[in-house]
C-alpha cells in the first residue's frame, strides 16, 4: 500500500512539472511571436523605402501616378507613371501626422496624382492574431494529450497484476465430448467431473468430495486442449482459460498477483472451471537455480500452491491443467489435494485412430474407394493432430490436382509427406540412381525375408526431405512390447542398405547414405545391452532413459558401472551389430538375382508397393509366413 502511495505521489509531481514546463514554454513563445511582426515589418520597410524629399521632388516633376496612404503604419505607397502592373510600389516613410495631412493630400491632387487613404495593416494584424491563436491551440492540445497518456500509463501500472484469463460465463466453444475421439478413458474421467459440477448432490449424498484438480499428461497433439474445450462446452458453468506463461513477467510479484486475482474471480463465480494450459511454464521444480533461487517464477508457483490447497478451501473450483513435461513439475504440485487425478492422454491405437479419422472426415469429400480403416492401420504412432493434418494435406493435394473427391492416391501422398517431407525432383537414370535403388532394395529384401520384421509398405526412389530414396515398413498392429528377435530383425533391416552397397559395389564404393541407419543401429544395440538386458551380460539395467538435462538435476551424469563393465558393453554392442551385418550380407549373396530384377524394375517405375514387391520375391524364394500381410486396400 505504501509503495502504491509513493508511486502515485511521484506521478503527480511528474505531471505538475510537465504542466508548468509546458505553460512556461508557451508563454515565452507567445512573447516572441508578439514581438515578431513589427520587427519583420521594419526590416521589410527598410529594404523598400526611399526618402521623403525624393518623394516630393517626384510629385513636383509629375512622375507620380498614384499614392496610397496608410495612416496606421505612416507609410505611403507610390506608383510611378510608366510602371508595369507587376512592378511593386515604392514605399515612403511619412512624418508624424502626414498620413492624414490635408495639405499633403491637396498638394498631390493639384499635381494630378490619384490619392487613396486606407489602412493596409488591418489584414496583417488579423492574420497574425489567427496564426498565434492556432499555435496556442496546438500547444494546449499537445499538453492535454501528454497528460492523458501519463494518466493511462499510471492506470496500466496499477492494473499490471490483474489476471489475463479469458472468462466465459457459459462457454460456447462449439466442441463437445462427441467431437473428441480416440481417448475414451480420458473422456470418461472428465465426464465425471462435468457431472459433478452439474449434479453435485449425486456424489455428496454418499460423502464424495469434488476433486480439486485434474492434470492432463501426454505428448503434443494428443488432444489435451481439445478436451478442455469439450469440458467447457459440456459444463454449463463459468470457464476461465489461461496459459502458464501468462503468469510470468519480468517484474517481481506480478505473477503471484495474477494468481491471486484469478482465484478471486473464480471464487466469485464458483462453481467454475479454471483451465491452465502448459502449466510447466510456471510449475517447474523449485530450487533448481545454482545456489537456490527466489525468482519470480518460484513466487508465482508458491502462490499457486497456496491457492489450490492452502488455509482457505476453494469449494466449487476445479483446476484442469495440461502439460507434456510432467517430469519437470514440482512434486508439491502433483500431490493429492492439488491435482487429485492425473490422466494420461496417449497417442491413440488403431481403433482410436479410426474414430479420429471418422471425425475429421465429416467435412471432407472422400471417394468411395477410400478406406479409413486402412489409413488407420498405416499410421501407427500418429496423434489426433497428425491425423487431422493428414486429411487436410490430402484435401489440399486433391484440389491442386483438380479432382472432385479425395482418393487413396492423395491419401498415400499425404502420408508420405507427413512422415518424410515434401516430394523432390526424381533422379535421372545414372550410376547414382542405381546405387540408391540397390540401397533401398537392400532394406526391403531383408525386411521381407527376415521372419520377425515388419512387412514392406512401399519402396521409392522419389526424394523426400533429406532422403534420396525411402523404404516404408508398416507393422501389423500397434506394438507396445517388442521382443528380442524383433529388435534384431530391425537392426538387420537397417543394415540392409549398407550390406547391399558392400556386396554389389564393393567395400571401396560404400557411401554415406547409411549414416542415419547406423545411428539407429547403434542406439538399438546399446539399449539391448544396457536397458533391456538382452545380451550376454545378463538381465541388467546399466543405463537409464536418455532424458534432457534439467538445470539443478542430473547436472553431472554419474557413471553407474565400472570401466570393466563399460568395455564389456562396447564389446557386446559390437558383437550384436557384427552378427546382424553378417546375416544381412548373406541374404544379399543368396538373393542376387531377385535383387537385380527388383532394382531394374524400381529404376523404371521409381515406386513399388509392398504387395508387388513380395510377389516378385516369392517367385525366387520362400517368404516367411508371418510377413505375408496385405497392406493395401
Amino acid at each position: 500500500m505504501t509503495s502504491s502511495l509513493h508511486q502515485r505521489s511521484r506521478w503527480r509531481r511528474t505531471v505538475q512539472t510537465t504542466v508548468s514546463g509546458m505553460v512556461t514554454a508557451s508563454w515565452l513563445m507567445l512573447q516572441m511571436l508578439t514581438a515578431l511582426p513589427p520587427a519583420i515589418a521594419q526590416s521589410e520597410a527598410e529594404d523598400e523605402l526611399f526618402s521623403y524629399g525624393e518623394f516630393l521632388k517626384s510629385v513636383d516633376a509629375g512622375q507620380v501616378e498614384q499614392v496610397n496612404l496608410d495612416p496606421e503604419r505612416g507609410i505611403a505607397e507610390v506608383i510611378f507613371k510608366g510602371d508595369d502592373e507587376d512592378t511593386e510600389p515604392r514605399q515612403v516613410q511619412l512624418f508624424a501626422g502626414d498620413g492624414r495631412n490635408p495639405d499633403l493630400i491637396q498638394r498631390l491632387r493639384q499635381e494630378g496624382v490619384a490619392v487613396e487613404v486606407a489602412s493596409a495593416g488591418n489584414g496583417g494584424a488579423i492574420a497574425w492574431v489567427a496564426t498565434n491563436t492556432l499555435l496556442i491551440f496546438v500547444l494546449v492540445f499537445g499538453l492535454l494529450l501528454i497528460l492523458r497518456r501519463s494518466a493511462g500509463s499510471a492506470g496500466g501500472a496499477m492494473s499490471f497484476g490483474k489476471s489475463r484469463a479469458r472468462f466465459q460465463m457459459e462457454a460456447k466453444t462449439g466442441v463437445t465430448f462427441a467431437e473428441v475421439a480416440g481417448i475414451e478413458e480420458a473422456k470418461e474421467e472428465l465426464q465425471e467431473v462435468v457431472t459433478f459440477l452439474k449434479k453435485p448432490e449425486k456424489f455428496t449424498a454418499i460423502g464424495a468430495k469434488i476433486p480439486r484438480g485434474v492434470l492432463l499428461i501426454g505428448p503434443p497433439g494428443t488432444g489435451k486442449t481439445l478436451l478442455a474445450k469439450a469440458i467447457a462446452g459440456e459444463a454449463a458453468v463459468p470457464f476461465f482459460s489461461i496459459s502458464g506463461s501468462e503468469f510470468v513477467e519480468m517484474f517481481v510479484g506480478v505473477g503471484a498477483s495474477r494468481v491471486r486475482d484469478l482465484f478471486k474471480k473464480a471464487k466469485e463465480n464458483a462453481p467454475c472451471i479454471v483451465f491452465i494450459d502448459e502449466i510447466d511454464a510456471v510449475g517447474r521444480q523449485r530450487g533448481t537455480g545454482i545456489g537456490g533461487g527466489n525468482d519470480e517464477r518460484e513466487q508465482t508457483l508458491n502462490q499457486l500452491l497456496t491457492e489450490m490447497d492452502g488455509f482457505e478451501g476453494n469449494s466449487g473450483i476445479i483446476i484442469i491443467a495440461a502439460t507434456n513435461r510432467v517430469d519437470v513439475l514440482d512434486q508439491a504440485l502433483l500431490r493429492p489435494g492439488r491435482f487429485d487425478r492425473q490422466i494420461m492422454v496417449d497417442p491413440p491405437d488403431a481403433k482410436g485412430r479410426l474414430e479420429i479419422l471418422q471425425v475429421h472426415a465429416r467435412n471432407k469429400k472422400l471417394d468411395e474407394a477410400v478406406s479409413l480403416d486402412v489409413i488407420a492401420r498405416r499410421t501407427p504412432g500418429f496423434t489426433g493432430a497428425d491425423l487431422a493434418n493428414l486429411l487436410n494435406e490430402a484435401a489440399i493435394l486433391t484440389a491442386r490436382r483438380r479432382k472432385e473427391a479425395i482418393t487413396m492416391a492423395e491419401v498415400d501422398a499425404a502420408v508420405d509427406r507427413v512422415i518424410a517431407g515434401m516430394e523432390g525432383i526424381p533422379l535421372v537414370d545414372s550410376k547414382s540412381k542405381r546405387l540408391i535403388a540397390y540401397h533401398e532394395v537392400g532394406h526391403a529384401i531383408v525386411g521381407t525375408l527376415v521372419k520377425d520384421h515388419n512387412p514392406v509398405q512401399k519402396v521409392t526412389l522419389i526424394p523426400r526431405g533429406q532422403a534420396q530414396g525411402l523404404t516404408w515398413f508398416t507393422p501389423d498392429d500397434d506394438q507396445t512390447l517388442i521382443s528380442r528377435s524383433q529388435i534384431l530383425a530391425m537392426i538387420m533391416g537397417l543394415l540392409g542398405g549398407r550390406a547391399a552397397e558392400d556386396v554389389i559395389f564393393g567395400q571401396a564404393e560404400v557411401t554415406t547414405g547409411a549414416s542415419s541407419d547406423l545411428q539407429r543401429v547403434t542406439s538399438l544395440a546399446r539399449q539391448m545391452v544396457t536397458r533391456f538386458g538382452m545380451s550376454d551380460l545378463g538381465p541388467l539395467s546399466l543405463e537409464g532413459a536418455q532424458e534432457e538435462v534439467f538445470l539443478g538435476r542430473n547436472w553431472l551424469n554419474r557413471s553407474e558401472y565400472s570401466e570393466e563393465i563399460g568395455s564389456s558393453i562396447d564389446a557386446q554392442v559390437h558383437a550384436i551389430v557384427d552378427r546382424c551385418y553378417g546375416q544381412a550380407k548373406q541374404i544379399m549373396l543368396e538373393n542376387r538375382l531377385v535383387i537385380d530384377r527388383l532394382v531394374d524394375l524400381l529404376v523404371e517405375k521409381e515406386t513399388l508397393d509392398g504387395d508387388e514387391f513380395r510377389q516378385i520375391v516369392s517367385e525366387y524364394t520362400a517368404i516367411p509366413q508371418k510377413t505375408l500381410v496385405k497392406t493395401g486396400s
